[in-house]
């Protein structure tokens, strides 16, 4: 399922700043790993991560596809299929895409993640690390690229979500859903006109959405020309090292991480206000 333009205006949504963040900044660099987040019902989890969809560069003139994983989806339906009867008659490989092969080059969107079946975890976690998809079938095999960044909601209510899933994203982000009455409000007013007449609520965000997708084209321009001094290389291997976290993947995230919000902010060199931004 992809997404349509009529999609709540990411910029319409109120409050939630560090998901926002989150998710712009793993959409300016994808390598970052992605976007965990975990919140209680009613805080704007899939209506954000649907709404970024809109944001994204084109590839090739088309839309960044964003693909959502419902969670009865079958494993055929996620790797794609083979079809051996037309194999072994026409000796044709026939391979009939799945959401893996849906999802490259753009979004890969789980909603309650922490409920997805392990079979299909074990092969999200398999293609989120190679970046490749196979699929095999009676001896015949077929892989295809399948670069996404995965995005995750999911409810902590609801259970818990596998360390080695939860090690495959980037960025996690907790939210609460405690508002101001004003916020409040404001989101049922917001809410209320989009319900009434979308087209009309979505043209009046469309200068902020052209505005924060251009950003995004442009800070994705520069990724490529930020430097990043020694003592603030020091800095990040040190506030990992004090966070007791095991291996050097949250050095890298970090480090990948700051590096984006400097191009966010058309820096060209990273300054400890980028590390301190993304650290939490």
């Amino acid at each position: 399922m992809s997404h349509t333009q009529n999609d709540f205006p990411f910029s319409a949504v109120q409050g939630q700043t560090s998901f926002k963040k989150a998710l712009i900044l793993a959409a300016i660099n994808p390598s970052i790993g992605g976007v965990l987040v975990s919140g209680p019902r009613g805080s704007a989890k899939s209506t954000l991560a649907r709404a970024l969809a809109n944001l994204l560069p084109a590839n090739d003139n088309s839309p960044s596809p964003f693909v959502s994983l419902p969670l009865a989806t079958s494993l055929e339906m996620l790797t794609g299929s083979l079809d051996i009867e037309q194999i072994l008659t026409d000796k044709q490989l026939k391979f009939s895409p799945g959401l893996l092969s849906k999802a490259d080059g753009g979004i890969l969107y789980v909603d309650e993640v922490n409920l997805l079946p392990d079979h299909l975890v074990d092969q999200l976690l398999d293609v989120a690390a190679s970046g490749i998809n196979r699929i095999e079938r009676d001896g015949v095999s077929h892989a295809h690229s399948s670069v996404f960044s995965l995005i995750g909601t999911m409810n902590p209510d609801e259970g818990e979500l596998r360390s080695q899933l939860k090690d495959r994203f980037g960025l996690m982000v907790q939210l609460n859903a405690q508002l101001s009455l004003e916020e409040r409000v404001e989101i049922v007013r917001s809410r209320e006109a989009f319900d009434n007449n979308p087209q009309q609520f979505i043209d009046s965000y469309q200068a902020q959405q052209q505005q924060l997708a251009g950003q995004i084209v442009h800070a994705r321009g520069l990724l490529s020309q930020i430097s990043c001094d020694e003592t603030l290389r020091f800095e990040i291997a040190k506030r990992c090292f004090s966070a007791q976290v095991e291996g050097v993947r949250a050095d890298l995230v970090m480090y990948r991480a700051a590096v984006a919000h400097c191009a966010w902010r058309a820096g060209s060199q990273v300054a400890l206000a980028d590390i301190e931004a993304v650290e939490e």
